[in-house]
């Protein structure tokens, strides 16, 4: 039994702290993990900005209604659902992924919870455990399946090291360069290939 698990933003939708800096015009909001690998140091670092200029969770929910998935990510979706159990794993918050899962289908995802107050500033964050990614894989493999992950920023390569298979997808150079044991590919269709390669099944696309 196999399960597919994909990071979210970036592998599937935008990045989206990145459209909301794009929007705000406040630059130092297009930090992620792909420049930040401590997901705690990233995180409080966009709460004291969006503290600083007094920005709220809902205007943040409005950038995010007005974004689309990736170019071809809903029917890669689609694709892998015929083949695998398909489980998302990010590092985004419930509180943002509403429109964007809906887009996508509703996968199943795992991810962390905001805390905001009555004026909707966000005063902070719940994780959902330590080293989420890695530990979701870890016990999906406890119930007997085997796990090909997919992801392109630091926070994924605990969950592609654990994974039977990790494959890096839209990966900036400086973590490929940094985890060369893992294929990286950009487009969606080199990605079905790096699926099939890594299923112990007879897939075809």
């Amino acid at each position: 039994m196999e399960l597919a698990c994909l990071d979210l933003e970036g592998v599937l939708v935008p990045e989206i702290w990145i459209a909301f800096a794009e929007e705000t015009g406040i630059d130092a909001l297009k930090a992620t993990t792909r420049d930040i690998p401590d997901y705690d140091v990233l995180m409080k670092q966009r709460l004291r900005i969006l503290d600083e200029h007094g920005l709220t969770l809902p205007q943040i929910q409005e950038t995010i209604s007005r974004l689309s998935p990736l170019e071809g990510a809903v029917e890669f979706v689609d694709w892998l659902r015929e083949r695998f159990q398909v489980v998302i794993l990010s590092d985004t918050f419930y509180e943002f992924s509403q429109p964007l899962m809906r887009q996508l289908g509703f996968p199943t995802l795992l991810c962390h919870k905001l805390e905001a107050d009555d004026q909707g500033r966000i005063t902070g964050y719940t994780l959902r455990q330590r080293d989420p990614k890695r530990q979701s894989v870890r016990a999906f493999q406890l119930l007997n399946y085997r796990v090909i992950a997919t992801g392109d920023s630091y926070n994924d390569t605990t969950m592609l090291t654990q994974a039977e298979s990790g494959i890096l997808f839209h990966a900036p150079e400086n973590v490929i360069r940094e985890f060369p044991q893992f294929p990286a590919v950009h487009t969606y269709e080199d990605l079905k290939k790096e699926f099939i390669k890594a299923s112990v099944r007879d897939l075809t696309l």
